[in-house]
């Protein structure tokens, strides 16, 4: 979904996000033209490779974004991006997911390079801002690990979060809500930040924490106004935002800082306290992070 609004963006090439194991249970539209990304850290997951034969059958371009060389994914497709982020042990994927974030930036940029769809100023623009990524996530660990622990301890007996992103920061939102889900065991919802009005909104008080993914951008007002209305229902936010901004660190219950980058990379940073923060309330509860209950670290049938 990331990816969506990236390529989309800097491209202008029409982007469909689909769920692996939805997609051969419909009639999807593809031809000869099209571009199929197929995104597994395994490479063996049963849904993607089903959903990657019927691409196939259907004479798409077949391209995979993959951690492990030699994968069954990787066999299949035409091409692969691999992401060598190193063996994934823990069952709830943290860096791979942000290295195949990393994967999509980097193939966008090709491809805005080859078709000439996007300017070499701006790419050499977004690549040295890319080059920085590495560095501002240390800073966040350096920085506010040890507050992410200590406010976890706040939030490890509820029972019940939201999650809320706008733009680029909504699957974040998703991926924030997934994480806590997998390994604290509490129920997580993500949400588009706009349509919180048309239905989560009935859910607020003040047993509902919400988290939102606020970092500097042109819709930040938007998002504010977001924060009122959770505060005004007497929730709790817990807020993702950019250093320096103090309206919304001012209106958060808790807040965790992020460095100062360009909107549309704010993903590779905005993840992160998110990952900290289900991680530290796992541990308070007593759950087994690495490996939490009913889940497998590859998905091999559907």
């Amino acid at each position: 979904m990331v990816g969506k609004y990236i390529i989309e963006d800097l491209l202008k090439i029409p982007v469909e996000v689909d769920i692996a194991s939805e997609f051969r249970y419909r009639n999807p539209i593809i031809n000869r033209n099209d571009l199929v990304i197929a995104i597994s850290q395994s490479g063996e997951t049963a849904d993607t490779l089903a959903a990657v034969h019927l691409a196939k059958e259907k004479g798409a371009n077949l391209a995979a974004i993959c951690n492990v060389i030699g994968s069954s994914l990787a066999r299949e497709a035409h091409g692969v991006i691999y992401t060598h982020a190193g063996p994934e042990i823990g069952v709830a994927s943290t860096k791979a997911f942000t290295s195949q974030l990393v994967a999509i930036y980097v193939f966008a940029l090709f491809l805005g390079k080859t078709t000439k769809r996007i300017s070499l100023h701006d790419i050499e623009k977004i690549t040295r801002e890319l080059r920085r990524i590495p560095k501002y996530i240390e800073d966040i660990i350096t920085d506010i690990e040890k507050n992410i622990k200590k406010e976890s301890y706040k939030y490890f007996n509820y029972t019940n979060f939201l999650y809320l992103g706008r733009g680029i920061n909504y699957p974040i939102a998703l991926e924030g809500a997934l994480k806590l889900k997998e390994i604290s065991y509490i129920h997580a919802e993500g949400y588009p930040a706009g349509e919180m009005k048309h239905g989560p909104i009935a859910l607020i008080d003040d047993n509902m924490p919400v988290v939102v993914i606020a970092p500097d951008g042109k819709i930040n007002e938007k998002i504010m106004a977001n924060i009122e209305e959770v505060k005004a229902r007497d929730g709790i936010v817990i807020s993702i935002t950019t250093k320096g901004n103090k309206e919304i660190i001012i209106k958060s219950d808790s807040s965790f800082v992020i460095p100062k980058t360009m909107e549309i990379l704010s993903p590779l940073l905005t993840i992160i306290p998110l990952q900290l923060l289900a991680y530290y309330i796992a541990v308070k509860r007593g759950c087994d992070v690495d490996q939490p209950r009913n889940l497998a670290k590859s998905v091999t049938v559907e």
